[in-house]
């Protein structure tokens, strides 16, 4: 089911006593989140989201039941939610879903492996790509143009030049 879902959203912590939730979107414009109705949370079941301020929202159960009160609203905190692929529109050629990451070959400038792209992280100062080296921790390493200058998703793998202070490959000793 993971390989046909987009994550566009997270739930966040409770607005107020009457069930609210604050709401972190992926999508391009915030406030379109709500047009993909119904979202799906990670055991598959349905939420409607109405949005009710900047970033607060109400959400649906797929009966139609609002989040009734606070106590409800903490229990979805860090839900995620998915929408289909297929419900989405296809990327143009020069983009693509941060999903599709996920898995490529992590590549040198001179095209040497690195790693695989094992997980792409957004916690709010911007985008990185998780690398899985083979005997070797995972490194994380920011997803900008001057750090990934090259994403290849049709042929499987992304560039990878990270800053000075990041060390790729294990040290020659």
């Amino acid at each position: 089911m993971a390989d046909t879902r987009i994550l566009m959203g997270v739930v966040g912590r409770p607005h107020g006593v009457r069930g609210l939730v604050h709401v972190h979107s992926y999508t391009a414009e915030p406030a379109d989140l709500a047009r993909y109705n119904p979202l799906l949370d990670d055991a598959g079941r349905a939420w409607s989201l109405a949005w009710r301020g900047e970033g607060v929202a109400e959400l649906r159960d797929a009966a139609g039941r609002p989040v009734a009160d606070r106590n409800q609203a903490e229990r979805l905190v860090n839900a995620r939610l998915y929408v289909d692929r297929a419900r989405l529109p296809k990327p143009d050629a020069e983009e693509f879903y941060l999903a599709d990451l996920v898995g490529l070959e992590a590549r040198d400038a001179a095209g040497l492996r690195l790693g695989q792209v094992a997980a792409v992280h957004d916690y709010g100062a911007g985008t990185s790509l998780e690398i899985e080296r083979a005997a070797l921790s995972p490194v994380i390493v920011p997803f900008t143009r001057d750090a990934v200058p090259d994403v290849d998703v049709a042929s499987g793998y992304v560039t990878v030049v990270p800053p000075s202070e990041i060390e790729l490959r294990e040290a020659a000793g």
